[in-house]
């Protein structure tokens, strides 16, 4: 068993340190959902912006897709710096958390169609590579057997933050986009005070100078190479639904005869579709831990791939029709990402797992940019109906890679054994 799955402390000091495991990690999970409500704030209030502002979709896009490359960017850097693995995760999530909140909020301040609004999305964006990937650096280091539940809270608590802003748009600003924006920033700031409470587990490897050659390993060590492209299947679906999925409803929900509540009932379906993968991730995390990684993944993107497919065919139809395949779709196609994730700590050094974490979500969400910005091409080549069944190739793909991954001996580090 990889040696971030042990305990490195024995008798009274081991005891002191499991009694703080779960507050830690329960609160460290609080931070990631407060944290992560900056990730889609713009995007929830696409629509209340359209009825102010003259946006076409390539300004949509760019709202979303800014986030999306500041990751890319700010994870690129992480990684050639190794600052996921050479200072105190709390203090980096901290400082991230804090300047993404003051970026969110300035868009307040800013003209809606300018590009200072997707500019400052950037800024987000690349602050939240000190939050994500080190907030599962932080949850690892408590790992002791259960790696798929630990990273699976981590990643549902990302994915409730992240849909915590169509929430607040439902319920709390209606056509008042301000409102959410400046909740979600408020959020950040709370959580940049409370992860300093938050304690490590005694599985964190030392500060450790960075060698370019760490971030080879992500595609030369084979193994790596195989987890990490069953994530990228995984990230070329996921982000693109996130980002389009309450346009996509609010379209649909529109051409019902009793339409006129469409935008409420878009959002609250949009905030159920990537909120509910919360359930799906700690579902997930349970699963794989006992019946495998690899088993979890593929059953879960062949699912969601399917789901690409079915959800353009009810397109129009009746509403609670779509929102219960939506609730289905968003279950499956997050269930498997903080087991990607969970591969590759295992599969890493303990010393560089925040740096492989933090290559494997670099890249991923560097494909991300070419989906987002592919959607509306597609809506506008062959509707709705057929523009989501593009993005089930990922997952297809990425059963392929998981299943060889499967097949390979150094998988028998992945969940103590269950592959």
């Amino acid at each position: 068993m990889n040696d971030v799955s042990r305990g490195s402390l024995t008798g009274s000091d081991e005891d002191t340190a499991l009694a703080a495991k779960w507050p830690s990690i329960a609160l460290l999970a609080v931070c990631e959902v407060l944290a992560m409500a900056l990730w889609f704030s713009a995007s929830a209030v696409v629509p209340a912006l359209r009825l102010e502002y003259p946006l076409d979709d390539l300004r949509v896009s760019l709202i979303t897709s800014s986030v999306s490359a500041g990751f890319v960017a700010g994870t690129l850097a992480s990684a050639l710096l190794g600052l996921a693995d050479r200072f105190d995760p709390r203090r980096l999530l901290a400082a991230s958390a804090t300047v993404a909140a003051g970026a969110n909020a300035a868009i307040l301040l800013v003209e809606p169609t300018s590009l200072a609004l997707p500019a400052l999305r950037f800024v987000v964006g690349a602050c939240a590579a000190g939050i994500y990937p080190v907030g599962m650096k932080m949850a690892a280091s408590w790992a002791r057997g259960d790696m798929g539940l630990l990273v699976g809270l981590l990643v549902g608590a990302l994915t409730l933050g992240s849909a915590s802003p169509h929430l607040i748009a439902a319920l709390g600003g209606g056509l008042d986009w301000r409102v959410t924006l400046a909740a979600s920033s408020a959020f950040a700031l709370l959580a940049a005070l409370l992860i300093h409470a938050v304690q490590l587990g005694p599985n964190r490897g030392g500060p450790v100078a960075f060698k370019a050659r760490y971030v080879l390993l992500a595609w030369t060590n084979r193994p790596l190479r195989l987890a990490n492209l069953g994530y990228f299947g995984h990230m070329w679906e996921l982000y693109a639904v996130w980002g389009w999925i309450g346009v996509f409803l609010h379209a649909s929900f529109a051409l019902d005869p009793g339409g006129e509540h469409a935008a409420l009932y878009a959002k609250l379906a949009a905030f159920g579709t990537i909120g509910i993968g919360a359930l799906g991730c700690l579902a997930g995390g349970l699963v794989a831990d006992r019946l495998g990684r690899t088993t979890l993944t593929m059953v879960a993107m062949a699912v969601s791939g399917a789901c690409c497919v079915l959800a353009g065919f009810l397109f129009g139809a009746e509403p609670w029709l779509l929102a219960a395949l939506c609730l289905v779709w968003g279950v499956a196609m997050v269930a498997d990402s903080a087991q990607f994730s969970s591969s590759v700590i295992e599969l890493s050094e303990r010393e560089l797992i925040g740096t492989m974490v933090t290559v494997q979500t670099c890249v991923g969400f560097l494909i991300t940019l070419v989906t987002i910005h592919l959607i509306p091409t597609l809506v506008d080549l062959v509707t709705w109906r057929y523009a989501f069944a593009f993005l089930a190739i990922g997952p297809f793909l990425g059963v392929l890679a998981m299943g060889r991954l499967r097949r390979h001996p150094e998988s028998f580090r992945l969940a103590g054994g269950n592959r």
